[in-house]
C-alpha cells in the first residue's frame, strides 16, 4: 500500500469494495429483475469510471478505445442475463488496469530517479562573504557558489578555490570519482564527496550540462520509432474493424435464424439462438482491445532509453534506438575515439644544421595558440613558459597544420600536405605515430614523431560490437598510413583509411552508406566537434566523451557521456535487446488474441478467457518490456 499513489489506492479499494459487493449478492436467493437491480451495484462500484470515459470519448468523436469496448460488452452481458459476469468481467478489467498502472509507474520512478540530478539550491556567496540559498536559475554568470561535501553541483563552473573528488555516475554511469582543483572545469549534476569548493559561474542554469541531458531524456519520446508509429497505426484501423467483425458474428447469424427453417439450418447455428451469438459477439469485442501493443511497445523504447541513460548513455528518441540496432557497420574516428587522445612526442629528428632544442622550441611556439591535442602535447614537451608576444600571424590550415611568424620567422608545422602545399622538400618516417614537420623561413628543420596509445577499452569495444552482431568496423582518420595501420592491428578493426581531411571522411562515410544492406544503418562515432559533418551524414551519430560538450549533444543522436568506447557495444546491446522485447510482445499480444479471437467466434471461448487475451496479455507484456531497464555491459 505505502508504495501506491492516491489514485492506485482509491481504485484498490473500490475493487475490494465491488468484490464484497458481488459476492455478497451472489449468495442472497433472488433472481429476475431483483438480481439484475442488486448487481447493479457493485458494477456501479467499480465501473462507473469506464462507462463515463466511453461516453466522453464517444462525444469528443473517439469512439474505438478499450472503455468503449469493455462498456459495450459489459452492458450487452446484462441484457443477455449475465449479471454476475458482467461485474467479474469489469472487476478483473479494472484489477488489471490497476496492476498496469502500477507497473508502469515502477518503471517511469526508476527512470526519474535515475535523472533526479537536477539540485533545488545553490549556495550563492554575496559579497560579504556570506551564503545565501537561492534558486540555481537565480544565478547570474560569474558569481560565485560554494558547494559542500555530500552536495550535488548546481550549475557549471570553474573551480577558483579548492580541491574534491567528484562523482559522476549520475551522468557518465562511472563509478571512479573524478579529481579536481584550482582552475579546472565541473558540471552540474556531478556530487561533490570531499573537500568545500568555491566555483565560478560560467553558465546560466538554462544551458547546464544537468539541464541538457534532462531535455534530451524528457523529449526522446517525441521521436518514435517506426515500431511506435505501426502500433499507433495499427490500432487506429484494428479496433474498428474488429467492433465491425463482432457486429457481422452477431447479426448474420441471428438472421440466418429468424429466415432458415429450423430443419434447413446449417450445423453450426444448430441448438443456438440470437442471445448466444450476442454473447460471442460480446467476447470478441473483449478480446480486442489493443492495450496490450499500446502500453507495451512505447513502455519498452521507454525502458530501454531509460537503461541507457543509466549507463551514462544518452538517446535523443527511441527512433536512434531502433536504428542502432540495425547497424550492420560501425565508423570511428580514430583521435580520442579509439586512441587515449593524450599524444607524448616520442621521438625528434632535426634537419642538417638544426638541433633537437630548437626544433622542439619552433614547433611549441607556432603552436602555442591551438587547443588540438597535438599541439598541447608539443608545448608539454617543450616543458617552457611561452612568451604570446613572440608569436603573430597564427593561421591554422583545416586538416594541415598550423603557419605563423615566431621572432619574426616564418614557422610551418604540420603534416606533409602541408609540406606539399608550401614545396618543402620533406623526409620520410616509417615509425608509427603522428608526424608533425617543420619548416623556418621555408627551409626544412625536421620533423617531430608524436604517439598516441589505444585506450584500453578500445580492444573490449570492437570485440563487444562483434559479439553484437555488427558485420564490419571501420576506422577513418586524418594520422599517417603507418599509424594508422598500427591501431587497426592491434585493435582488430576491419577496415581503416589514414590521411583524410574532414571532407574526405564524409566522402568516404557516403561511399560505405551506398554499399551497405538494404534496411541495415552504418553508426559513425566520434567527438562530435571536429566530426559534425560526418555525425549528421550518418545513420546515427554517436558522439564520444561528449560530457559538457556542447557541441557534441548537438550533433549527435546518441551521447557517451564519458570516453569509455566500450559503451557503444553496451548501447548497440540494449538497442537489440529492447527491439527484441517490443518483437516479442507484438507477436505475443497478436497470437494470444488471434488464437482467443478464434475460439470466441466458435463458441469454445467463454468471457474469462477474453479478459485474460485483454487484461493478462497486458500485464505480461509491460513486466517483459520492465526488463529494459536491467542492463548488462559487455565484458570480455
Amino acid at each position: 500500500m505505502t508504495n501506491l499513489t492516491r489514485k492506485q489506492r482509491k481504485m484498490l479499494c473500490r475493487i475490494l469494495a465491488a468484490a464484497v459487493l458481488l459476492i455478497a449478492v451472489k449468495f442472497l436467493p433472488v433472481s429476475g429483475w431483483i438480481a439484475g437491480a442488486l448487481y447493479l451495484v457493485p458494477y456501479a462500484v467499480i465501473g462507473w469510471d469506464v462507462l463515463w470515459k466511453a461516453v466522453r470519448n464517444i462525444l469528443n468523436g473517439q469512439v474505438f478505445d478499450e472503455n468503449f469496448l469493455m462498456a459495450l460488452a459489459t452492458v450487452g452481458a446484462f441484457a443477455t442475463g449475465e449479471y454476475a459476469e458482467a461485474v467479474f468481467v469489469m472487476l478483473f478489467y479494472q484489477t488489471g488496469e490497476l496492476f498496469q498502472d502500477y507497473a508502469v509507474g515502477r518503471s517511469r520512478q526508476s527512470i526519474a530517479a535515475l535523472m533526479d540530478i537536477r539540485p533545488d539550491v545553490a549556495n550563492l556567496e554575496n559579497e560579504d562573504g556570506s551564503l545565501e540559498e537561492v534558486d540555481p536559475e537565480d544565478v547570474e554568470v560569474g558569481s560565485v557558489i560554494v558547494v559542500r561535501p555530500g552536495e550535488r553541483v548546481p550549475l557549471d563552473g570553474e573551480v577558483i578555490e579548492g580541491s574534491s573528488a567528484l562523482d559522476t555516475a549520475a551522468l557518465t554511469g562511472e563509478s571512479v570519482p573524478r579529481d579536481v582543483g584550482p582552475g579546472d572545469a565541473v558540471i552540474s549534476g556531478c556530487v561533490n564527496q570531499s573537500g568545500l569548493l568555491r566555483v565560478k559561474v560560467t553558465k546560466p542554469c538554462e544551458e547546464s550540462t544537468v539541464s541538457k541531458i534532462l531535455d534530451l531524456v524528457e523529449n526522446a519520446g517525441e521521436k518514435k520509432a517506426a515500431s511506435e508509429n505501426f502500433i499507433t497505426r495499427f490500432a487506429r484501423y484494428y479496433t474498428p474493424c474488429v467492433v465491425i467483425a463482432a457486429t457481422a458474428l452477431f447479426l448474420i447469424p441471428t438472421i440466418a435464424l429468424a429466415l432458415i427453417p429450423t430443419s434447413a439450418q446449417p450445423a453450426f447455428l444448430a441448438g443456438t439462438d440470437w442471445t448466444g451469438w450476442l454473447h460471442r459477439a460480446l467476447i470478441f469485442l473483449v478480446i480486442s482491445c489493443p492495450c496490450a501493443l499500446v502500453i507495451s511497445v512505447p513502455l519498452s523504447f521507454f525502458g530501454g532509453i531509460g537503461g541507457a541513460s543509466k549507463c551514462g548513455i544518452l538517446v535523443k528518441g527511441s527512433n536512434y534506438l531502433e536504428l542502432l540496432s540495425r547497424a550492420e557497420t560501425v565508423v570511428f574516428d580514430k583521435t580520442g575515439t579509439l586512441t587515449q587522445g593524450s599524444f607524448t612526442v616520442t621521438a625528434l629528428h632535426p634537419g642538417q644544421g638544426v638541433t633537437e632544442d630548437a626544433l622542439l622550441e619552433a614547433a611549441a611556439l607556432a603552436e602555442s595558440w591551438s587547443s588540438h591535442p597535438i599541439s598541447v602535447s608539443l608545448r608539454k614537451a617543450w616543458g617552457k613558459e611561452i612568451d604570446p608576444s613572440r608569436v603573430t600571424d597564427v593561421e591554422e590550415v583545416a586538416g594541415h597544420g598550423v603557419t605563423a611568424m615566431v621572432d619574426g620567422k616564418a614557422v610551418s608545422a604540420g603534416n606533409s600536405r602541408l609540406m606539399e602545399k608550401e614545396g618543402v622538400q620533406w623526409e620520410v618516417c616509417d615509425l608509427p605515430g603522428t608526424i608533425v614537420h617543420v619548416t623556418v623561413e621555408g627551409r626544412y628543420a625536421g620533423h617531430i614523431l608524436i604517439s598516441d596509445l589505444p585506450k584500453p577499452e578500445a580492444k573490449t569495444l570492437v570485440e563487444g560490437l562483434k559479439a553484437a552482431g555488427v558485420k564490419k568496423t571501420v576506422m577513418l582518420t586524418g594520422d599517417t598510413e603507418a599509424a594508422a595501420k598500427s591501431v587497426a592491428r592491434e585493435l582488430g578493426v576491419d577496415e581503416y583509411h589514414a590521411q583524410l581531411l574532414p571532407a574526405d571522411k564524409v566522402e568516404r562515410v557516403e561511399s560505405l552508406l551506398a554499399k551497405k544492406s538494404p534496411g541495415a544503418a552504418l553508426a559513425f562515432v566520434g567527438d562530435g566537434i571536429n566530426d559534425a559533418p560526418v555525425l549528421t551524414r550518418a545513420d546515427i551519430g554517436i558522439a564520444m566523451g561528449a560530457l559538457g560538450s556542447d557541441a557534441a549533444i548537438e550533433a549527435a543522436d546518441i551521447v557517451l557521456m564519458d570516453d569509455n568506447p566500450a559503451k557503444i557495444a553496451t548501447a548497440m546491446r540494449i538497442s537489440r535487446k529492447t527491439l527484441r522485447i517490443v518483437k516479442q510482445n507484438i507477436w505475443f499480444a497478436l497470437g494470444v488474441k488471434g488464437a482467443v479471437l478464434l475460439l470466441g467466434a466458435f463458441g469454445v471461448a467463454t468471457m474469462w478467457e477474453a479478459v485474460f487475451a485483454d487484461v493478462g496479455v497486458a500485464f505480461i507484456a509491460i513486466l517483459n518490456a520492465m526488463r529494459c531497464l536491467h542492463v548488462e555491459e559487455f565484458k570480455k
